[in-house]
């Protein structure tokens, strides 16, 4: 399979203004900007996505991910989804990357319905929620009944380069229908390969290093380690906060 470098289209996943520049100085084509992205990406600031929309000349597709762990979501979550998605639409994105899974591992036809419906004109892509389907061909015909443009995948697998395989089968049975979007690992070491192997007209990368901020060291650690399980996190408990109130009084 042969793609040409002028129709190879890549995706740089970013959560800052300046990767997001930085990206477009470095030849990418697209960014999906996200907020987030130590939980997999949720969706970026207002400031952040208008000023993206405002400097960059390439398209920006912001996240619409009401939170990180897992893609099984609440009325609550779905009302923020939709919400977040028609304010990137009216800030004039040309696209969003959005995903959301039932409790069984399929695709959650009524929300993803719902936020097609809520930005017709939108390009949108389903993000990687799709690993998690039960049933990636199933799951791939859903989402082209849909209406959706585009899947990111690494194939189900840790990475794209170890998701080649199948990759290049969801390449096959698109057959056009919708778009293939490699991502997951993908590097200058591995990108052409990749291609080459699977088909893909599209690759979705980091491409990012390592960069420390200025300011006074410390030990205090701010950040909080993620659970291993990716379908926990944290949720603030009713219990507890009356305890500490009933504590306190």
């Amino acid at each position: 399979m042969l793609v040409s470098r002028l129709s190879l289209l890549i995706e740089a996943c970013v959560d800052t203004l300046t990767s997001a520049l930085n990206a477009q100085g470095g030849g990418a084509d697209r960014v999906e900007l996200c907020d987030n992205l130590a939980d997999a990406g949720t969706t970026p600031s207002h400031g952040t996505l208008l000023l993206a929309l405002e400097q960059l000349t390439i398209p920006v597709f912001p996240i619409i991910r009401p939170r990180g762990g897992g893609f099984v979501y609440d009325a609550a979550d779905a009302a923020v989804t939709v919400a977040d998605l028609r304010h990137a639409r009216d800030l004039g994105a040309p696209g969003a990357v959005i995903g959301a899974l039932t409790a069984d591992g399929d695709v959650d036809d009524r929300l993803v319905g719902a936020l097609r419906d809520t930005a017709p004109d939108l390009q949108l892509t389903f993000h990687r929620a799709f690993d998690a389907c039960r049933d990636p061909v199933a799951a791939l015909e859903a989402l082209i009944k849909l209406g959706i443009n585009r899947v990111l995948t690494s194939g189900q697998a840790a990475t794209a380069w170890e998701g080649r395989e199948p990759i290049a089968a969801l390449v096959r049975q698109a057959a056009g229908r919708i778009t293939i979007l490699a991502g997951g690992g993908v590097n200058e070491e591995n990108a052409a390969e990749l291609v080459r192997l699977t088909g893909v007209t599209e690759l979705h990368v980091r491409g990012a290093m390592l960069r420390r901020d200025a300011g006074p060291t410390h030990d205090i650690p701010f950040r909080k380690r993620l659970p291993k399980d990716e379908l926990t996190r944290g949720v603030t408990d009713v219990r507890r906060i009356a305890a500490i109130r009933a504590a306190v009084s």
